[in-house]
């Protein structure tokens, strides 16, 4: 009797089972879509349309967010440190040679030596390129024909602090490290300097002479 009982509770259960999974099938609408393309036939089914892609590729709100800019405000000079009896102030050691790659190395190398030796560095830059052109006269002529054209590069690196002691010893040593075909200049930083970065506008200044 028992024997007889616990097949028909299996039955029963085994139908249960059909029935959901037919009303399962029959819930869901039915996935496969075929197409045709050419002779033969291609699955058109994409599971991803059904997904949300809005946020895809998208990464600046991981970003932190950016201070808004400001604008570039007019280049003031610094006041300039004219030094004490036994350090100096502001000095520039310019070097200009016709060849960018030697000065630039040149530059470098200064920078670091005052780095290791720990001279205080303000700044280093570069001024404007200059170009000169060699005109020489002819035999016989009155006309100047043009022979080469120069173009000179400057570097400068500003330091200061300098001690008056230390001062030969340093540049005896940027001196026996000069290559050929640089000049070096050792000077006092001076309001002309300065100047001498920025470029010249003679019409405005012409403007402001009338006004004034």
């Amino acid at each position: 009797m028992s024997a007889g009982l616990g097949k028909v509770l299996c039955l029963e259960k085994g139908a249960l089972l059909k029935q959901l999974f037919v009303l399962s099938r029959a819930a869901t609408p039915r996935e496969t879509h075929l197409c045709a393309a050419g002779d033969g036939l291609v699955s058109c089914h994409r599971h991803y349309r059904s997904r949300p892609t809005h946020g895809i590729g998208r990464y600046k709100y991981l970003l932190p967010k950016e201070a808004p800019k400001r604008k570039k405000e007019r280049v003031q000079m610094k006041e300039i440190n004219v030094g004490t009896e036994h350090e100096y102030g502001d000095v520039n050691i310019q070097m200009t040679s016709y060849d960018m790659c030697l000065v630039e190395n040149f530059a470098q190398y200064v920078h670091r030596l005052c780095n290791r030796l720990s001279v205080r560095v303000n700044e280093s830059y570069a001024m404007p390129t200059k170009t000169n052109e060699v005109l020489y006269l002819e035999e016989r002529g009155s006309k100047m024909q043009l022979d080469a054209v120069l173009t000179t590069h400057q570097r400068v690196v500003q330091i200061s602090g300098l001690s008056s002691m230390f001062a030969p010893i340093l540049l005896e040593v940027i001196q026996s490290n000069q290559p050929e075909g640089v000049h070096l200049l050792v000077k006092e930083h001076t309001e002309a300097d300065f100047k001498s970065r920025l470029k010249s506008r003679p019409e405005l200044e012409e403007l402001r002479a009338q006004m004034s």
